[in-house]
């Protein structure tokens, strides 16, 4: 349940309408389609993360102009709502076949497209509501597209979304510097920029001024804030197997999020390692498991049982 956020640079093979950046699944901050959530599912999860990372790589694909983004994520889009038969659109035609098997709708990864459409045209925020207005496309879909493809309720979609969103600015503040150097994209609120005494130029230096590391901190309070909505997700679901990769996102979140308000993401990139990935995933398993087998978990489950 995550936001995608691609690499900055093209590699490979470029098709007509695609620029791959060479990134996959395992470059992500967090798991996409593991081994946690169910075989029969996966295909139909990898299909929809492909359409997806396909529309984030043309999005920030620095070679490209915005019109010409825009024109290939309508290309994309339109051959995910209705088929085209090009082999340069086999991506979207392939999502379009799983939707189409799992019954699950078009519109999460149409708002993905509209995303990273915004994406093509606009780099700068006027605040945390616009951006959480972008995060509410370029990231709640994946995980209501989730919730859908278990066949969850969908009153659940308010903490899959504020956890998705969280993931969000998660990669946002990983990638501050390489946004404002690649893509001229600046996702900080550029109010709080002011109000700290900072700037967007402040980005282009090796090392955080005190005022970005306050706006940093301003960000990663709102983080917190939407993963305290989303503790409520793992144990209300049906599916314990999506219940449990929830709860190993969520741990790993936390992780990542106590990282970056000690450390300095200009100065290099702020990451997990294998182990703290996996101590992270272990104990995020763990409490999930432990939070379902409680009173309150089990009336969570009932009160949302589809």
């Amino acid at each position: 349940m995550e936001g995608t956020r691609a690499g900055r640079r093209g590699a490979g093979a470029v098709s007509a309408v695609e620029t791959p950046s060479g990134k996959g699944a395992a470059d992500e901050n967090f798991p996409v389609g593991s081994w946690l959530l169910p075989a029969p599912l996966r295909p139909h999860i990898a299909a929809f993360y492909r359409f997806a990372r396909a529309i984030d790589d043309i999005a920030d694909n620095p070679a490209l102009s915005p019109a010409d983004k825009l024109a290939r994520l309508d290309r994309m889009a339109l051959a995910v709502a209705s088929g085209s038969g090009d082999a340069t659109l086999a991506t979207a035609d392939r999502l379009r076949r799983s939707l189409a098997a799992t019954g699950v709708t078009p519109r999460h990864a149409l708002d993905l497209v509209d995303a990273f459409r915004q994406d093509a045209v606009k780099s700068r925020y006027a605040g945390w509501d616009d951006l959480m207005s972008y995060c509410d496309r370029s990231a709640a879909p994946v995980g209501r597209y989730l919730l859908d493809l278990h066949g969850e309720d969908r009153r659940l979609y308010p903490g899959s979304d504020a956890l998705c969103n969280a993931l969000q600015v998660i990669n946002h503040l990983q990638d501050c510097g390489d946004d404002r150097r690649a893509l001229d994209r600046v996702y900080l609120p550029v109010p709080w920029l002011a109000e700290a005494g900072a700037s967007v130029e402040d980005l282009d230096a090796p090392a955080l001024s005190p005022g970005l590391r306050r706006v940093l901190d301003r960000c990663l309070d709102g983080v917190e804030r939407l993963l305290a909505v989303s503790h409520s997700l793992a144990p209300a679901m049906a599916s314990t197997r999506l219940a449990l990769e929830t709860g190993v996102i969520q741990r790993i979140a936390t992780t990542l999020v106590r990282r970056l308000r000690a450390e300095d993401p200009l100065a290099h990139r702020v990451a997990l390692g294998r182990t703290v990935f996996a101590a992270a995933a272990l104990a995020g398993g763990i409490g999930t498991v432990m939070g379902r087998w409680t009173g309150a978990g089990a009336a969570a489950r009932r009160r949302y049982a589809p």
